[in-house]
């Protein structure tokens, strides 16, 4: 594999790792199941994209895409199922608190009303961290939908004291106000947008949980080592590296490594590429002559070329 440069102003690879993975603290604190509240577990989404598991002990005739009510803190708030039955994905657990019924259609009527407030906030919200010159960046607001609480989700670069900040928003919304440190990829999961495979975020779609994504997951999958190239939009190391993680570690096993003497279907030589989707090596000789061997066939493809033109990685 060659090695790729990295320009002056790039981040080196591992900065891009997850080294904030404390910020991201779970949208509501798991429970373990409850053996009091017996029926289906439910998952519902809420607005930018949070999650949470909850029991249907009132076995509400449910359906993927119901909006719901279901009980929230000290109220009830509004979401939309994304699962049902079973358990809940990646390590959730049932909360206590339960799917109370199926939402109506003023309720939804309501909840899309508050995306104005909620935009109005975070722009106060904004202008009183400026005026206090904190370190902290605004990233989101989200109404609970009886109004009962508030909650300000910000980045920064290290834990802020904010309780003053708390009490003032308090003393202006008069309710619940609750201010959430995030890290930069729950910011990404809430804002949403398009990677650059030109699809929507995996983190806004389908990945309910984030796990540490390394440096080394690229160099199994003998990726070019370009960060600009191996991050997301939210600055840090993309998603699909880890969950191909598990393909490119099989693959390892049965293929032979870089640099190693190979031969197969009646060719031998040194490893100098390894191409894993179509499972095939490529093999130069003593007389620096190539040839790409399929593992899974009996056939190779022969390429007579000086090193110097050679573009085996």
């Amino acid at each position: 594999m060659k090695n790729h440069d990295i320009e002056p102003d790039e981040k080196p690879l591992e900065e891009l790792e997850d080294r904030d993975l404390h910020l991201q603290a779970e949208e509501e604190a798991p429970v373990e199941e409850s053996a009091e509240l017996e029926g289906e577990i439910v998952e519902v989404v809420f607005r930018g994209n949070r999650r949470a598991a909850y029991i249907n002990a009132h076995n509400v005739q449910l359906a993927r895409g119901n909006h719901v009510i279901v009980e929230a803190d000290k109220g009830e708030d509004l979401g939309r199922v994304c699962q049902t039955g079973g358990k809940p994905r990646a390590g959730r657990r049932a909360k206590k608190k339960t799917v109370l019924r199926l939402a109506e259609s003023h309720e939804i009527s309501r909840w899309n009303a508050l995306r104005t407030k909620e935009e109005e906030a975070l722009r106060d919200f904004q202008q009183r961290i400026s005026r206090r010159k904190m370190p902290m960046k605004p990233v989101d607001v989200e109404y609970q939908l009886d109004g009962k609480k508030i909650c300000f989700y910000f980045t920064a670069d290290h834990r802020v004291d904010f309780r003053e900040l708390v009490r003032e928003l308090a003393s202006v919304y008069r309710t619940r106000i609750e201010l959430r440190q995030i890290g930069v990829r729950d910011e990404a999961k809430r804002l949403g947008g398009i990677g650059v495979c030109g699809r929507e975020l995996c983190c806004a779609t389908f990945l309910a949980e984030f796990a540490p994504i390394t440096s080394q997951m690229a160099r199994d999958q003998n990726l070019s080592l370009n960060p600009s190239k191996l991050s997301g939009i939210c600055g840090r190391l993309k998603c699909c590296l880890r969950f191909e993680q598990e393909f490119y570690r099989e693959s390892h096993e049965r293929f032979p490594r870089l640099g190693t003497a190979f031969a197969a279907n009646g060719h031998s030589g040194t490893v100098v590429k390894i191409d894993f989707l179509h499972e095939t090596v490529t093999l130069r000789t003593e007389d620096q002559d190539e040839w790409t061997v399929s593992l899974k066939g009996t056939t190779a493809t022969h390429s007579s070329r000086h090193p110097k033109n050679s573009n085996a990685n």
